[in-house]
């Protein structure tokens, strides 16, 4: 009884932790510049509308949301094609070197950002592809390929191989294998998988920020505003960080939600 209570202490405290920022930026939103930055803390104020009316009238930011949601999705799309299939195929056939292989998804995973973004400008300079989405989107991709392999792999190590085995003995090829009962039992793994490559994503800045001028993103817009030091209007990028997170629930929902179909209909 003293450890679940200790432990839910904790939990509770954990969850709090984590939502605190949120609920801060959500107050923020709703906010006036003046009772934001009062030493004090304004629990009780008048809320307002401006700061959100701001986000969807300004130009800088509507293209920061629709460049976000094209690069991210883009690049996620393309991880996922291309790194669950890699990592069914390193789990169950374990090819040679696949150790090193692990090893080599996950030094690209912890790559500083800048490491990744340097030795693409020039060769994106040369073939006139520097400051586009695309090049911003080929630069992601080592990014969420190797973090939808690296986490792909135990999901698909924990398949049971006697039911892989007994499919197979049905007359189930090696893409219904992996269709209709590697993918739906690593499910809820696989989904974990892509919402953290996504939110890693779509919160990146230092790559977007070295790849662009014009085709800038969501954080790099937001970035820009902190740095205008007394006059940062922080109402707006409240608001702004609000309506970010709405795109990466809306498009974990369509994943989450076309997975549960895909499964129930097998």
């Amino acid at each position: 009884m003293k450890k679940n209570l200790i432990s839910n202490s904790i939990i509770f405290l954990l969850i709090l932790f984590a939502i605190t920022p949120i609920l801060f930026a959500l107050l923020g939103s709703f906010k006036e510049l003046k009772d934001i930055i009062n030493p004090i803390p304004k629990i009780i104020f008048s809320p307002t509308l401006e700061n959100y009316i701001t986000v969807l009238t300004t130009d800088s930011i509507l293209r920061g949301i629709q460049n976000s949601t094209i690069i991210v999705g883009t690049s996620l799309l393309i991880g996922i094609l291309v790194g669950i299939p890699a990592a069914y195929a390193i789990a169950r056939y374990k090819p040679r070197g696949s150790n090193d292989l692990r090893f080599f998804y996950l030094s690209i995973r912890f790559m500083p950002p800048v490491a990744i973004a340097i030795p693409f400008i020039g060769i994106f300079l040369d073939l006139g592809l520097y400051d586009t989405k695309t090049a911003i989107i080929i630069t992601y991709l080592p990014v969420t390929i190797s973090s939808i392999i690296w986490l792909s792999i135990p999901a698909f190590e924990s398949v049971p191989r006697d039911i892989e085995e007994a499919a197979g003995i049905e007359g189930c090829g090696y893409f219904g294998i992996f269709t209709k009962i590697a993918l739906p039992v690593a499910s809820p793994s696989l989904i974990g998988a892509v919402i953290f490559t996504f939110v890693i994503t779509w919160n990146e800045l230092l790559i977007a920020l070295s790849l662009s001028s014009r085709n800038v993103t969501l954080p790099v817009v937001a970035a820009s505003f902190t740095s205008l030091g007394f006059e940062t209007p922080w109402g707006v990028i409240n608001a702004s960080a609000i309506l970010l997170a709405i795109p990466p629930l809306l498009f974990v929902g369509i994943i989450i939600n076309f997975i549960k179909k895909y499964i129930s209909n097998d």
